[in-house]
């Protein structure tokens, strides 16, 4: 079954792929490849080859079981548009979608630059989320211009874990913004001047602010665990959503 979901912005996860490989800074110390890990030593099913990747077709058909409206995180343990994954799979992957318009899906990459090549001549449906992750200036930025040019109900930006000030970002057409430390006994830490520069962009240009962790570095720059560093930023929770309504 597809799982419930500990992650704040969502409510259950999907894995049709597992698996990854690593393609930029955010990767290093990545939490699914440590879980996988450990799952394929339980012997977790879909787990068996540990986070070699793998498309685990009887997984499929998991959404189309649930009756009730549920928001998805599609593979939280994979990239969907990994290189590795043929255009057949992901068609099947977006068939289900298109057959549960109930549930709403979001989808999260770094491998940005094939969201325009596949959504070329192919339209997103409308219950998708698509999301690029944005750790940094260097590899994280670029995948923004990629997104803008795919055709979605909302278009989103996970900024976690944050490596460093990205200055200045174009969110023209970019709906929210999802902001977070780094997790882990190797956490790199993230600094408050860092958050408060994108969530004043966000107000700037209309995009939603939605703060997720500090992780294992806290806004005093003291390491603790997760737990105790919570995720206030200045005083409060900021859980901003995207207006559905407004966009559709």
């Amino acid at each position: 079954m597809a799982g419930k979901s500990k992650i704040e912005w969502t409510e259950q996860t999907w894995n049709p792929t597992t698996g990854c490989t690593k393609v930029s800074p955010g990767c290093k110390h990545c939490y699914a490849e440590t879980l996988s890990r450990r799952l394929m030593a339980m012997g977790a099913n879909g787990y068996e080859n540990g986070f070699n990747l793998s498309i685990i077709e009887d997984r499929l058909s998991q959404p189309l079981k649930r009756k009730s409206p549920t928001i998805y995180f599609v593979n939280s343990m994979s990239d969907l548009f990994h290189e590795g994954i043929p255009d057949e799979f992901l068609d099947r992957v977006f068939d289900v979608i298109r057959k549960t318009p109930h549930h709403t899906y979001q989808i999260l990459t770094k491998r940005a630059e094939r969201l325009p090549e596949y959504f070329g001549k192919k339209a997103l449906p409308k219950n998708v989320w698509l999301g690029v992750s944005v750790e940094d200036k260097k590899y994280g930025v670029p995948r923004i211009d990629y997104l803008r040019r795919v055709r979605a109900t909302v278009r989103f930006l996970s900024v976690e874990p944050l490596l460093g000030d990205i200055g200045q970002v174009d969110l023209t057409d970019i709906h929210w913004v999802i902001v977070g430390g780094e997790s882990g006994p190797k956490a790199r830490p993230m600094k408050p001047e860092w958050v408060e520069n994108i969530r004043v962009q966000c107000k700037a240009q209309d995009s939603a602010f939605f703060f997720k962790q500090w992780g294992g570095w806290g806004a005093d720059g003291k390491k603790r665990s997760k737990m105790q560093n919570g995720r206030k930023y200045k005083g409060r929770t900021w859980d901003e959503m995207p207006e559905i309504n407004a966009l559709l």
